[in-house]
């Protein structure tokens, strides 16, 4: 081994990274082993974090945004002391270990979020750093930083062409976010082979037209020193995020570096042998870790629960001072919710008037935006459609900018689902926060990438969805959802809520906040909407529930939003014929499916017949219903009672496919029961 410790740390890195992968037989060396400078300046130099407590509060947050190299990520939290083992190392890919092939937030202690698919990452990243801006802001007091902390990103090429990147990283510079710093590996090749092929735009242009600070330090692969000058640029530049472009070389050591060749595909056993000979290691030795190295990264980690030590001694002395905000964060952190905030939700009877549910959701979130004030709010460029803004709401944005502050609680995303889905993920991440943020529903699947992250990740966030379906009329198919909940509704552990009125609005809200590791998806409506008669806000815990009875029903219909109180009509109209017909809500089906089995025996009992009627697609409503009302085709263009009677979702078709349905079990003498489940 040769040269200085720093450097020997660095080729510590490479050579673990050739070995990791080798031994899963499966991953990306190219990466790590060309941004192991980058990381050993930042996790032995700058990052300020605690081993021992991942939670630390007011820890630097590090995002690996080009995921595939998670490799890099365990070895640094193996050296920094983590609980992430050589052992752990060599179980890199395998089932139910520490090192999945992508870092994902549950499984391994020090990864904020999970990481993967491409522009993820620096997405999240930009959540991280605006939850910290609004932490600092609300909290901070003179003498008093309790929230200060950085947030660190290493993204590669692949990032910063996936389109939600630039989604996120334009509102990071508008939000002027300071304490954010990405690393941008400038190794010039993908999979495809070099990005002269795909990717020839100036990427410092662009950033500068983001209104980023810009950095290019031309020798990543050894010049540590410009790496350690140029983040500390960085963190002088208060008002700008920024960015540092470090040429590398991709598996930098290896035969094949510079070469697609290193990207996806372990080294050969000559190559990691040459490579350990090339950094001065003994070639037959795997996975080793001189003693010198490990104390290096020891050091900084003692200095890091120093740090923690000095933050709680803070916050003490603060809380002596600020009791009421103290313990606000305690209990933000925490998890717990305030006590009775559910005492907030709007209850509503048969006589008040109809109301869209996108508008009674508006009021829900006024109800609740003193009560819970981690709730942050947001929406894209549809505000005044999605109603999500209560009236006492500051704006999150740059005090600079006069428009509002970092202490507002409300943000403008602009027209840009996919990175305000991968914002909220941050948001949540950072820890205290609830995020919730409206579009369209139709336009949920733009973000649906970081959507699906949400759920993975078990983060608790929010996707207020309006225009639920054909009924928000003129506005066309291409506006109008038929297979979104289909998607969401397939999804694990993501909760998909359609409230029916005012009352399982408030209840939908209940359950998704009441839910900690899950996200929810409120889909609600555009026209008016009746208050029904046996509807609460608590019988949304149970997902579906009976609206209402009829002694010995010869009929099932289950509906859920605004076709409930269609269901309604069509059961008096088929009462009147005779036809006694219980009317089953279903705001959730998630939520329904994990009840009891005796319970949803009462809901959907076995020997009637079941019709399902949504508004949507009917694909999965087979599970539930013998026959389905709905969409099997795109909407059209057309006011909203127009387009129900084209496409029979009215009482007449109802009561009509009723007697059909009630007419073939008769003659088969036997009602098969739905929702099995062996």
């Amino acid at each position: 081994m040769t040269g200085t410790i720093d450097q020997k740390a660095v080729d510590t890195v490479r050579c673990l990274a050739a070995d990791v992968v080798k031994g899963a037989n499966s991953g990306h060396p190219g990466a790590p082993m060309g941004c192991a400078p980058m990381a050993h300046v930042l996790f032995n130099k700058f990052m300020t974090y605690n081993p021992k407590n991942p939670k630390f509060i007011n820890r630097d947050r590090f995002v690996l945004s080009n995921g595939h190299g998670c490799a890099l990520q365990y070895i640094m939290l193996h050296l920094t002391g983590y609980d992430v083992s050589i052992e752990d190392l060599k179980q890199f890919r395998q089932l139910d270990s520490k090192t999945p092939g992508h870092p994902e937030v549950n499984d391994t202690p020090g990864i904020e979020v999970t990481t993967g698919p491409l522009g993820q990452g620096i997405s999240n990243a930009v959540g991280l750093a605006a939850a910290e801006a609004h932490y600092a802001a609300t909290f901070n007091r003179p003498g008093y930083n309790l929230f200060d902390n950085y947030t660190y990103c290493i993204l590669g090429d692949g990032c910063l062409q996936e389109g939600v990147s630039a989604e996120a990283i334009s509102l990071a510079g508008h939000w002027k976010l300071g304490k954010l710093i990405a690393l941008y590996d400038d190794n010039a090749i993908t999979i495809d082979g070099s990005t002269d092929v795909s990717f020839t735009e100036d990427v410092i242009k662009r950033f500068d037209a983001y209104d980023w600070h810009t950095i290019v330090v031309g020798d990543g692969d050894n010049d540590l020193a410009s790496i350690e000058k140029a983040i500390e640029e960085a963190k002088s530049v208060t008002d700008k995020p920024t960015l540092i472009k470090i040429k590398t070389t991709i598996g930098y050591g290896s035969l094949n570096q510079g070469e697609e060749k290193v990207h996806g595909s372990p080294l050969s056993d000559d190559d990691i042998k040459q490579v350990k000979e090339k950094f001065g290691f003994n070639p037959e030795q795997k996975y080793f870790v001189p003693q010198e190295v490990y104390d290096l990264y020891a050091t900084r980690a003692q200095q890091g629960a120093e740090a923690e030590e000095a933050w709680n001694a803070l916050f003490a002395q603060y809380k002596t001072e600020f009791s009421e905000e103290a313990n606000e964060i305690e209990r933000r952190f925490s998890g717990k919710l305030p006590q009775g905030w559910e005492a907030a939700l709007p209850r509503f009877t048969p006589s008040d008037p109809a109301v869209a549910t996108r508008k009674l959701s508006e009021g829900v979130l006024t109800s609740l935006s003193d009560v819970l004030p981690e709730l942050l709010g947001g929406s894209a460029d549809l505000t005044g459609s999605n109603l999500t803004r209560w009236k006492k709401a500051v704006d999150f944005q740059h005090p600079s900018t006069g428009l509002g502050d970092y202490s507002g609680r409300y943000f403008r995303y602009g027209v840009r689902e996919h990175g305000m889905f991968a914002i909220m993920n941050g948001l949540t991440a950072y820890g205290g926060n609830i995020p919730f943020g409206g579009t369209f529903l139709n336009f949920l699947t733009y973000g649906w990438g970081a959507a699906r992250l949400s759920a993975l990740s078990h983060l608790r966030v929010i996707y207020v969805m309006t225009h639920d379906s054909i009924g928000l009329g003129e506005d066309g198919p291409t506006h109008q959802p038929i297979e979104t909940l289909v998607l969401t509704r397939a999804t694990p552990n993501m909760m998909t809520f359609r409230p029916a009125d005012g009352n399982e609005v408030s209840g939908t809200y209940l359950v998704a906040i009441e839910n900690q590791h899950r996200p929810s998806v409120i889909a609600l409506s555009r026209q008016n909407l009746p208050q029904l008669e046996g509807s609460s806000v608590e019988a949304v815990r149970r997902g579906g529930y009976v609206l209402q009875e009829a002694q010995d029903a010869k009929l099932i219909l289950v509906a859920t939003g605004s076709e409930v109180s269609l269901a309604v009509e069509a059961a008096k109209e088929l009462a009147a014929q005779g036809v006694p017909t219980r009317v089953v809500s279903m705001p959730c089906t998630e939520i329904y499916d994990e009840q009891p089995q005796e319970y949803k025996d009462t809901v959907l009992s076995a020997g009637i017949p079941i019709i399902s009627i949504e508004a949507l697609g009917v694909t999965g409503w087979e599970r539930y219903s013998h026959a389905q009302v709905g969409m099997r085709s795109f909407g059209a263009s057309a006011p909203i009672k127009a387009l129900y009677n084209k496409f029979d979702i009215t009482v007449e078709a109802t009561v009509a496919k009723a007697k059909k349905v009630i007419a073939y079990y008769e003659s088969a003498g036997y009602v098969p029961k739905v929702d099995l489940n062996f």
